[in-house]
């Protein structure tokens, strides 16, 4: 068995290794040659925390595995560590034994911001200028610098619950040569890609402040409970997920569906556009919106990617396990 430590993923993986897997995993599943297992998740009782696992198996790939991990609000503050902690465990299909143990921190938020970045590839308007972020957090600046590299942007804008965070993104748009402003929620009418990526319970994007043509990746709402904007926004969007069965119960669709505003076939899988069989954004007024939950086989197509690269540069701890 190999383990490639966290420290290592760094030197690893990049954020163009990043996209390529996670859109060829998105476009598998589409296509029936992967899936994802049902995912547990659960309030431990301890540190506030939520933990749980995700896992699947990539017939095409041969990739099969889990992730196991979540979320410690208080590791920031009490130990000054992310409040996201993850490890990736890979094993082989042919035989079931362990096959690989890959820090999944960054991996995580690489995986996340590539989503994302998928998504703007294949739905955002092509003449898209303006993007807007709402969350400023330490996935935020991930997500920003992925979707730069989608469009010719020429300008950030973000909001976030508490200003004093905004710092973040001015750092990634400076490292862009991008102006930063920071906004008010109604502020996010000028942008033409808005990205949310925070842990609300409660909608924080109303309809009324999406102008129309504007792409949305809704990237925080992971949990049953959680949610980023007005369920009318879905209404009034396409919307896209990188799992139907993961989007209408634990992302951002939930809140909809379970209003009855939308229905289970009014979601669309990201990988259908991808794969050509979805025709995605059909002219520059619609509204399109991802809805990203985060699955499984995300973790696992990067964490494969980053076991071949760590063995071929001699940088795998190889174990008998």
């Amino acid at each position: 068995m190999y383990i490639v430590p966290e420290k290592e993923i760094a030197g690893l993986m990049t954020r163009e290794a990043a996209f390529d897997a996670v859109e060829k995993v998105f476009a598998s599943m589409a296509s029936g040659d992967a899936y994802n297992f049902p995912v547990v998740r659960e309030a431990i009782g301890h540190e506030d925390a939520l933990y749980g696992f995700k896992g699947g198996f990539d017939r095409a790939g041969l990739t099969l595995g889990l992730k196991a991990g979540g979320y410690w609000p208080n590791n920031l503050e009490k130990r000054g560590l992310i409040n996201h902690q993850s490890t990736v465990f890979l094993f082989d299909p042919d035989t079931g034994k362990a096959k690989a143990m890959v820090g999944g921190n960054l991996l995580t938020a690489l995986r996340t911001a590539a989503a994302s970045s998928v998504s703007i590839k294949h739905l955002a308007r092509k003449d898209a200028k303006v993007i807007g972020m709402i969350g400023a957090g330490h996935q935020a600046k991930f997500q920003l610098r992925a979707a730069l590299e989608q469009r010719e942007f020429e300008k950030v804008i973000g909001w976030n619950l508490h200003p004093d965070m905004l710092p973040n993104l001015q750092e990634v748009a400076d490292e862009a040569g991008l102006p930063f402003e920071a906004v008010e929620l109604d502020g996010m009418r000028e942008a033409d890609v808005i990205i949310s990526i925070t842990s609300s319970f409660d909608a924080i994007l109303n309809a009324g402040q999406v102008s129309p043509g504007t792409h949305i990746a809704c990237m925080g709402t992971d949990t049953k409970g959680k949610q980023e904007v007005d369920p009318q926004l879905l209404v009034a969007a396409d919307v896209f997920t990188d799992e139907v069965a993961q989007s209408i119960t634990i992302g951002e669709a939930q809140h909809a569906v379970a209003q009855g505003l939308i229905q289970e076939a009014d979601v669309a899988q990201i990988g259908a556009v991808i794969n050509g069989t979805n025709p995605g954004r059909t002219s520059d007024d619609q509204i399109t919106l991802f809805d990203g939950t985060g699955v499984g086989l995300q973790d696992l197509a990067v964490a494969a990617s980053v076991v071949d690269l760590a063995v071929a540069q001699g940088i795998a701890i190889e174990v008998d396990f």
